[in-house]
């Protein structure tokens, strides 16, 4: 029996068939890639952990709970992948409870969240742009981050930045919660001469965020607004994990992980 483990740990959520295009697509991935340790999965999010198991009856570990099991099973070398998109809260929560439990452990290591150092926004920006649409003068792609309190939350406006300095002139970033917001994004769109935007979440998965406030028709939804500006919009509802080359770039932060 071999002594090591694998974790992977993502936010969650409550959408089943985003859950296994994203969530459980990574999953599978990261497991065919390491063989050799066994896979235990965790959410960090307790509201969705909660929904799942009072709704569907399902039963997901939060991070605690599937550290205790992989103590429980007497492994000592685990490996930890987050699909968290940056090094903000929810990692640094998610660190904090794994290293709770570094005594069990000879060897324990830490991948890197998919959006960590300047190569990644580069690598991600060569990754999506193949995948979306090409833009004609008249058209923008906008894409919709969660945002954060967390001074990770810089990594919006580096990645919007990038996406210009590397040919993209169309591509803008915002997000819902925290700056660059909608209203940013709409004060730099303005007088471009744009007539249709395509709309699409920057997050792991197509959830609550894509569906209501990127997708919904209630008038604050991001598409209302660009519409009610007189822009015809067009949602692509996919999650950073249906790419497989994003795929890739956790599978490679989980190789270059580093002992702590």
């Amino acid at each position: 029996m071999t002594n090591k483990a694998l974790l992977v740990v993502s936010f969650g959520t409550s959408y089943k068939e985003t859950r296994e295009k994203n969530i459980e697509h990574i999953e599978k991935i990261l497991a065919r890639k390491f063989p050799d340790r066994k896979f235990f999965h965790a959410y960090t999010s307790g509201m969705i952990l909660k929904k799942l198991r009072e709704r569907d009856h399902i039963i997901i570990p939060n991070v605690k709970e599937a550290m205790e099991d992989i103590v429980k099973e007497g492994f000592t070398d685990l490996l930890v992948q987050p699909t968290h998109i940056m090094n903000g809260v929810e990692n640094d929560l998610m660190k904090a409870d794994v290293l709770s439990f570094r005594e069990h452990f000879s060897s324990l290591s830490f991948g890197s969240p998919l959006l960590t150092d300047t190569s990644d926004l580069f690598y991600v920006i060569d990754a999506l742009t193949k995948e979306l649409p090409a833009l004609s003068e008249q058209e923008a792609l906008v894409f919709m981050g969660h945002g954060s309190a967390h001074y990770a939350n810089m990594l919006y406006g580096a990645l919007d930045y990038a996406f210009k300095q590397t040919g993209h002139p169309h591509v803008y970033v915002g997000t819902v919660e925290a700056y660059p917001d909608l209203d940013a994004v709409l004060s730099l769109m303005e007088g471009k001469g744009y007539r249709h935007i395509y709309l699409t979440p920057l997050m792991l998965v197509a959830g609550d965020h894509a569906s209501n406030d990127l997708a919904g028709e209630e008038p604050d939804s991001w598409k209302s607004i660009f519409q009610s500006r007189g822009y015809e919009t067009t949602c692509i509802l996919k999650g950073l994990g249906e790419y497989e080359s994003i795929c890739e770039l956790y599978v490679r932060h989980a190789l270059q992980a580093q002992p702590v």
